[in-house]
Order: structure tokens, then sequence, then C-alpha cells
């Protein structure tokens, strides 16, 4: 478990100034400007597209009804999220779900969800983190509407570092169930699933599809970062 953020001034974490909150404005400002983006994958697309599917959204449907990216998985994101999910750092939960909160249709998503899930981890990968990132991040988001006991996790945990995206969808395909004493909260309900990076989006996915064979209407993906090639690594 994460410890609550200190407010004691401190360093940007992408230029160093000082005093900062952890990420100062000038940085956002600089680094966080919106982008079109796929509406059912969150790639970027191109002005030309006029923000409709992708073309692989649009040849292979999105398990997703909405997509959202704060930012793309590119430098000083990628430092960053690496240093919030694997040296723990609690300064940066906040400061990143507030990236993730003022980002284009996520409120709006947000206050039309009945529940907002985070992808969860195996008990494995929990063990060896310590905590889940999506979750961190879930609390920040909308603490009221935030669900970790509805969508579980089998016990398989291969790591997905490094994989290709045939081997990230075999790793995650009937990953994830429902807890059967909990069916009634996902019937007919709107759904934000949240994670900290969508790369190929097999994770993504296979939640969206869990959740979809139990009922839920509407499904928006929200993650912070979203890489810009589907072959790309996270």
């Amino acid at each position: 478990m994460l410890h609550k953020p200190s407010r004691i001034p401190s360093l940007c974490h992408i230029c160093r100034r000082w005093p900062s909150q952890p990420l100062c404005a000038p940085c956002v400002e600089r680094f966080a400007q919106p982008t079109l983006r796929c509406p059912t994958c969150a790639l970027t697309l191109s002005p030309a597209t006029h923000g409709t599917p992708c073309k692989n959204c649009a040849e292979h449907p999105s398990p997703l009804d909405a997509c959202v990216a704060a930012v793309s998985y590119t430098f000083p994101w990628s430092d960053c999220i690496a240093r919030f999910k694997f040296q723990a750092d609690p300064s940066l939960a906040r400061a990143l779900a507030h990236l993730m909160r003022h980002a284009p249709w996520v409120e709006p998503a947000l206050d039309k969800a009945h529940l907002v899930v985070p992808v969860p981890l195996s008990l494995a990968r929990l063990r060896e983190r310590g905590y889940n990132q999506a979750l961190e991040l879930a609390r920040h988001l909308a603490s009221d509407k935030t669900d970790t006991r509805t969508l579980l996790r089998s016990g398989r945990s291969a790591h997905q570092v490094g994989a290709s995206r045939a081997a990230r969808l075999d790793h995650v395909r009937d990953a994830f169930w429902i807890d059967p004493e909990r069916l009634a909260n996902v019937r007919h309900q709107r759904i934000v699933v949240v994670d900290d990076v969508m790369t190929t989006g097999a994770s993504m996915y296979e939640a969206a599809r869990t959740l979809r064979a139990a009922g839920a209407t509407h499904i928006t993906g929200l993650v912070l970062a979203r890489t810009e090639s589907r072959d790309a690594q996270d």
C-alpha cells in the first residue's frame, strides 16, 4: 500500500524545479498537450482522420466502447511511470491521477460511471511489487466508485515486459473472472477500467470482454499513457 504523498515542497520529477509539486505546471503544459486519438483504442491519429476509429479498430472492433489516454508513453512520461511503477514513489500517484483526470473526456466518463475498476494484478505479482499501480490511480480518480472485489485475476503472472503482441494476448487469455456474488454489480452498469500503460491493449481488452460477458452495458478504458506502436514495449 502506498503512503499518502507528502505536502512538503519537492522537486519536479521532470525538470527538477524546486520548490514544486511532483509535476510542475510548466512541464505539464509542455509535455501533456491533448492529442487526437482513436476513440476506441487511444492510438494517436492524424488530424485528417477527424477522430474516427483507426484502421485496426475499423477492421477489428475494440471490445471497449471508448478509450482515453492522458499522454503518450514517451519522454518524460515513460520515466515518470517507471519511477511510480517500479520504485513505488508515492508522491507521483496523486500527481499522475490529476494529470489523467484533466485529460479530455475523462471527467464525463468518471461522472457517468457506476464503477471504476483497476486492472487487477495476480497475487504473485502483487506480492512482488507490493501494490497495484492501477489501483492507486483509480483511488485518486474516483475513490467513492473504485471497486477491487468484482473483477479478479487468475494466478498466472507471466511478465509482459518485452513480450510480443501474440505473447501478450496468450498471457492474458482467460486471465480475469467476476466474483459470482458480485455479478449484480456489473449487470447493466457503466464501467471505467483503469490501467497505467496500454501497449497492445491485451490486458485492457480481456478485462473488457470479461465485464461485457457479465452484463456491463458500457465500458471505457482509461489509461495514463498509450504507446504509439502496437509493437512497442512497456
